[in-house]
């Protein structure tokens, strides 16, 4: 057999730097383009020549095709014998947990070469297969399953598997030292940035927990950007150090303007607050568990006021409350408050329920469907029903199709009686508002179908302080005739947990600087222009470039080419002077904003067009836009991992678990 000299993918890159644990960065010979990965797991090399040189990309194949011997994968029709049943042999070990390599072979004497470990149909193989178990958070003891491994061969009998141990302790670790570097490398020139935490256990009893650090950031090209700085397990009372040095090993640390949390942060599972009753009996459950905030983590300090303290005299920077959070607390408590909407609302979830069942969905899809909801879009109708706005979405479509859907259906037992209809319209009138709020802030956050992770979408507090006031009206002018508890619980939620926004100088000045709203808002504009104008110089100080480190500066930008027509000449004598511009003052910037008319242009792209013109808003309008309202990616996956780590599932290891949570957050970083 003729000997082939051995065909590397490296051999299209110039190695520029090796570090231990086989961690290299090599340089394109095309483009130049620095790459960093482990000299195991060459993927990175492959996607690049893929993506950006293609035919450098055919090249390599053809140089691996040449080496290969023996033959391609059969056909189908070649791989039945004895009466039509396929019938195969596979290596030893393969589908038993073995180890990968040897030659597979087929009844009937036909050979199969396998692929070389760096052939590039090897490597995005094993690319895809660690793509799959982390967008599912699946434990990476699959990959030894029987099953999994004959599927493998039915599909390209030329891929070699790879071991459990390779995936969890090489190809893994590589995919979050790449994540690492690109989000280091991010922040080290982002202009502004905001942190929020999130915190998760398995359940009320169990010791199993996370701490997700997440970061919001203004990249140099005025763009927001979200990343998960860190997934750790919990360790006791420890979450304000643990926060510390997550970010001082990012370079963050004395940069974050605020850092979002709860008050106190929970220890119970992040679950998605549903309507009481509406939901199938199994998540009722959930949210039992919950609803239960009684143990919560306070960082060894006493209460929320010790909480407060200890961020701003440890950690250096303020806390700030999530307003999606605290709007689905106040609708929380307001159903709770109103016992007789809990049996009216699980007739209801049953007829819903009834109905997806007897009625074939594209009937059900004409009736239900519309803006915010779509029925069976996935093929499960009760997919999309997971969070308390949703549902009230949904009960809405029902109560207006009611009688449509009855006749469909057929007579039952399920059928709405008169009082519970009104009952129920009652509520989704009441919460009608809460609904909007929710849907501005959450609503278009959708998630990607490929990724299944919410979408980069980012919105500010600026909402937050607009919404507060149409709360506050709606419930002074509403009435519940059929529940008065409602409205009475929804109007002390609001007022202790909402309210502290309209008087709090941060939430005035994000708002009057989003250029939609302004002080267009205020009913004492004067006053609110004072507390802005105090709050505005304060954080012009603070930003402030003399004060901060060197290494968190921009670069000095390169001086603009001067016109001729700036150098006075007898020439050009005839030409009319323009007037020496001179920097304008905070006041000035501000009285001259507040007097252009509001406008619906997104509050990044016009900071970024007039920055030249309000050099000093702008400054703390980048740092204002960082801060979120709603929540984060890690919430939500937080939230799928509680199924993944029920006994029917295959327990993963806590570590394996805190990987895979990682990079299915940074998903989008590694993989787009």
């Amino acid at each position: 057999m003729a000997s082939v000299s051995k065909v590397s993918i490296l051999d299209y890159f110039n190695i520029v730097f090796e570090g231990e644990n086989g961690k290299i960065e090599s340089n394109c010979k095309a483009c130049g383009t620095r790459i960093q990965a482990k000299r195991s797991v060459t993927s990175n090399f492959v996607t690049h020549l893929k993506r950006k040189h293609q035919a450098m990309y055919d090249d390599f194949v053809k140089r691996k095709d040449m080496k290969r011997e023996g033959f391609p994968s059969a056909p189908m029709h070649t791989l039945m014998a004895n009466g039509g049943n396929s019938r195969y042999t596979f290596p030893a070990g393969a589908g038993m947990g073995g180890g990968a390599g040897g030659m597979g072979t087929l009844d009937g004497g036909g050979g199969v070469s396998k692929f070389d470990k760096h052939d590039p149909r090897q490597v995005l193989i094993s690319e895809a297969i660690a793509k799959m178990i982390v967008r599912d958070l699946q434990p990476v003891s699959m990959v030894e399953n029987c099953g999994f491994r004959v599927l493998l061969q039915l599909l390209e009998p030329r891929y070699t598997p790879d071991p459990q141990y390779y995936i969890q302790n090489q190809l893994l670790p590589a995919y979050t030292y790449q994540a690492q570097v690109t989000i280091r490398q991010a922040l080290a020139s982002a202009h502004a940035l905001s942190l929020s935490l999130d915190v998760w256990r398995a359940s009320s009893a169990s010791s199993l927990g996370y701490l997700g650090v997440t970061c919001h950031f203004l990249s140099m090209e005025w763009q927001m950007r979200s990343a998960l700085l860190a997934c750790l397990p919990l360790t006791g009372n420890r979450i304000l150090s643990d926060f510390e040095d997550v970010c001082h090993s990012h370079g963050v640390s004395g940069r974050a303007f605020r850092v979002v949390s709860d008050p106190i942060l929970t220890t119970t599972t992040v679950k998605p607050r549903c309507l009481p009753g509406f939901c199938q009996e199994e998540d009722e459950e959930d949210v039992e568990r919950c609803t239960d905030e009684e143990g919560g983590i306070r960082n060894g300090h006493g209460g929320e006021e010790a909480w407060e303290d200890s961020w701003e005299r440890d950690g250096g920077v303020r806390r700030v409350d999530c307003f999606s959070r605290s709007l689905s607390h106040c609708v929380r408590e307001g159903l709770r408050s109103c016992t007789q909407l809990a049996s009216a609302l699980a007739k209801a979830g049953h007829f819903y329920r009834y109905i997806t069942t007897v009625v074939p969905p594209e009937k059900l899809s004409q009736v239900l469907d519309g803006p915010g909801l779509m029925m069976g879009a996935l093929g499960n109708p009760l997919a999309p029903l997971q969070d308390w706005a949703i549902q009230l979405k949904m009960l809405r479509r029902l109560l207006d199709s009611v009688e449509v859907l009855e006749e469909m259906s057929g007579p039952g037992e399920m059928v709405l009686g008169v009082s519970e209809t009104a009952l129920l319209r009652e509520l989704t009138d009441t919460l009608e508002p809460f609904m909007e709020a929710w849907d501005m802030v959450c609503g278009e956050r959708q998630t990607d179908t490929q990724t299944d992770v919410p979408t980069d979408r980012h919105v500010s507090v600026s909402l937050a302080l607009p919404c507060v006031l149409g709360l506050r009206k709606h419930l002074s002018e509403t009435s519940t005739p059929h529940c008065p508890s409602l409205l009475a619980s929804l109007s002390q939620a609001t007022e202790r947990r909402l309210a502290p926004i309209l008087e709090d100088p941060l939430y005035i000045t994000a708002t009057t600087l989003d250029p939609q709203f302004k002080l267009t808002w205020s009913s004492d504009p004067e006053w609110h222009g004072q507390v802005l104008l105090k709050e505005l110089s304060k954080y012009s100080a603070e930003s402030n470039p003399e004060r901060l480190p060197h290494s968190h500066t921009s670069p000095t930008p390169t001086p603009s080419p001067v016109s001729p027509l700036t150098r006075p000449c007898k020439l050009f004598s005839f030409i009319k002077q323009r007037p020496t511009t001179q920097a304008k003052s905070l006041e000035q910037e501000l009285a001259i904003y507040l007097r252009e008319e509001p406008t619906d242009e997104e509050v990044l792209h016009y900071w970024r067009r007039k920055a030249i013109d309000f050099p000093l808003l702008a400054q703390v309008a980048k740092r204002a836009v960082t801060i979120p309202a709603c929540g984060t990616a890690v919430e939500s996956i937080f939230s799928k991992a509680e199924r993944c780590l029920r006994p029917e599932r295959g327990r993963p290891l806590p570590k394996n678990l805190e990987t895979l949570i990682y990079l299915k957050a940074n998903y989008r970083l590694l993989w787009t």
